[in-house]
């Protein structure tokens, strides 16, 4: 399983949420290195055809809030690829559970956080065991949160608990498939220039004032780490999680 750093020649890797942001820059980083890639975004536009043709790989369309898409995704890229070597991943929703609005707008928030941002890359994982364990192993990176250990504003209360449960689960699964050479990974971001920042000058200003660093972290900083986990390069860091967030969280 161990590889040279960031060498991904001859493999293929399946991204989930690749059509902008961290995924986009993640596939095009891993196509950069040698790999074929697998992008996946919820429906086609500009910004899949814009991504796939970075990482010079095939997009699959599937819409992770729907129930088994998540499985359906892992079918249809291994029909496509015959085999994965890693699995990143990435899609997530941040969508707003406000604690002083509508019974239905809090339900709605939870159940759509959870189905995309637990449900959906559970049943990823699941399937890439199955699939792993078939093919005498592989990597699955799970992209959580800075917000899965030090918990969000309380309107995202759901988001935070879901990203919690992801890296919960992360190294429930490495703990359990490490000794089959099916390797565990989880990134924790804190903010990254994507369209989940803060976009407005007063939230921007303050925000910065939380990270050390003095700026937020770009998607290919992120898309770095993630292609280092990938390469199988440390596979004793199995059930790690690497934070990437300029020292605004440090355990």
């Amino acid at each position: 399983m161990a590889g040279p750093i960031g060498d991904l020649n001859g493999k293929t890797l399946l991204v989930t949420g690749a059509s902008r942001g961290i995924g986009a820059a993640a596939a095009k980083t891993a196509h950069e290195a040698g790999a074929r890639v697998l992008l996946h975004a919820s429906g086609p536009g500009e910004a899949a055809d814009k991504a796939a043709a970075a990482a010079g790989g095939e997009m699959i369309f599937e819409d992770l809030s729907r129930p088994g898409a998540g499985t359906r995704l892992m079918a249809e890229a291994v029909k496509q690829a015959g085999r994965l070597d890693a699995v990143v991943n990435n899609a997530g929703i941040f969508m707003p559970s406000p604690i002083d609005g509508s019974d239905e707008g809090w339900a709605e928030g939870w159940a759509q956080t959870m189905a995309v941002n637990v449900h959906a890359p559970a049943d990823i994982c699941r399937a890439a065991i199955h699939h792993f364990r078939d093919k005498g192993g592989g990597i699955v990176v799970n992209v959580a949160s800075r917000a899965g250990h030090r918990g969000d504003g309380p309107d995202h209360a759901a988001y935070a608990a879901s990203k919690g449960a992801v890296l919960a689960m992360t190294k429930t699964f490495a703990r359990a498939y490490s000794g089959e050479d099916i390797l565990f990974y989880a990134i924790a971001p804190g903010w990254v220039e994507t369209r989940m920042a803060p976009q407005d000058i007063e939230n921007r200003k303050n925000a910065l004032k939380d990270i050390p660093l003095g700026r937020v972290a770009s998607p290919e900083e992120v898309a770095a780490m993630i292609l280092f986990c990938a390469s199988g390069a440390c596979p004793s860091a199995t059930g790690a999680t690497f934070d990437v967030n300029g020292a605004s969280y440090v355990r």
